[in-house]
């Protein structure tokens, strides 16, 4: 368990006003920069177990997206191309300039935006658990009726741990990866008002980020990419995802995780994370 006074005195909180929309950050460590991007339904937090190993040897920033956690929620903007402007903007806002990226669920295809706009800005890449075109929508349930607006969020509001509490259990392998505390984090940001149908837009852009993936897979990456999946959960799909994407992939399959790898395996996540980023 991480003391919460032993995370504070590494890292600080921070707001940024930029591409239109306010975003909340956390950021500490010192050396080359390394950006977290989350998953639904997640904030930053979901990297608190992982980021003060990384900040031994990196500059460390975990923002929340657009319409999550502490950030602002716009009534639109939640395709990937225009979130992954929120971060380059945010990276220039702080003094960056290259970059290596760490992208979870909706995090690794704003990840791969963010690389395909901005090919000589990112060193790495890391898509987790996520690829430009992971799933069809019928391939798991709450990604069509996420879609659908207004029904989804009036379903959800009112309930939002029992909700959360159900993805965290259903898409996990570790079942001891959550704490109570861990919960109460996340039905707190997920609660607000408005939250829930702000993350909610991220399943409603499908078409117009499948026709931006399509326009940029026509020149693939280049970059060093590794390609994470759980072993209980995608598996080796996102490396195969990502061979149409970028010529230079690797995979690997974490033992012992579902979905939530940051929290299910952080040791192993931060092994691998760190051989990979200082190649």
């Amino acid at each position: 368990m991480i003391e919460k006074i032993d995370f504070d005195r590494t890292f600080s909180h921070h707001m940024a006003e930029v591409n239109g929309v306010k975003l909340h950050f956390v950021s500490g460590g010192a050396g080359e920069p390394v950006v977290l991007l989350h998953g639904f339904p997640q904030t930053w937090y979901e990297w608190h177990r992982i980021m003060p190993a990384l900040a031994e040897r990196y500059t460390v920033i975990a923002p929340d997206l657009r319409g999550m956690g502490a950030s602002s929620k716009p009534t639109s903007g939640y395709d990937h191309q225009t979130v992954a402007e929120d971060i380059y903007q945010l990276a220039r806002h702080i003094g960056l300039a290259q970059i290596s990226i760490v992208g979870h669920d909706v995090g690794a295809p704003v990840g791969y935006a963010y690389a395909a706009a901005h090919p000589d800005d990112v060193r790495r890449l890391v898509m987790m658990e996520g690829a430009p075109q992971t799933v069809e929508s019928g391939g798991y349930w709450h990604m069509g009726f996420h879609a659908e607006p207004d029904i989804a969020e009036s379903l959800i509001v009112g309930r939002e741990r029992m909700y959360l509490s159900w993805f965290y259990r259903n898409f996990g392998y570790n079942q001891a990866a959550f704490t109570e505390d861990d919960l109460d984090e996340y039905v707190r940001w997920y609660s607000a008002v408005g939250a829930m149908r702000s993350a909610l837009q991220y399943y409603r852009y499908t078409q117009q980020n499948f026709a931006q993936n399509q326009e940029s897979s026509k020149r693939k990456l280049t970059m060093p990419i590794l390609a994470i999946g759980g072993e209980h959960s995608l598996g080796s799909y996102v490396e195969a995802m990502m061979q149409d994407f970028a010529s230079n992939v690797r995979g690997s399959i974490i033992k012992g995780s579902g979905h939530w790898i940051a929290e299910e395996q952080p040791e192993e996540l931060t092994r691998q994370l760190l051989a990979f980023l200082s190649e």
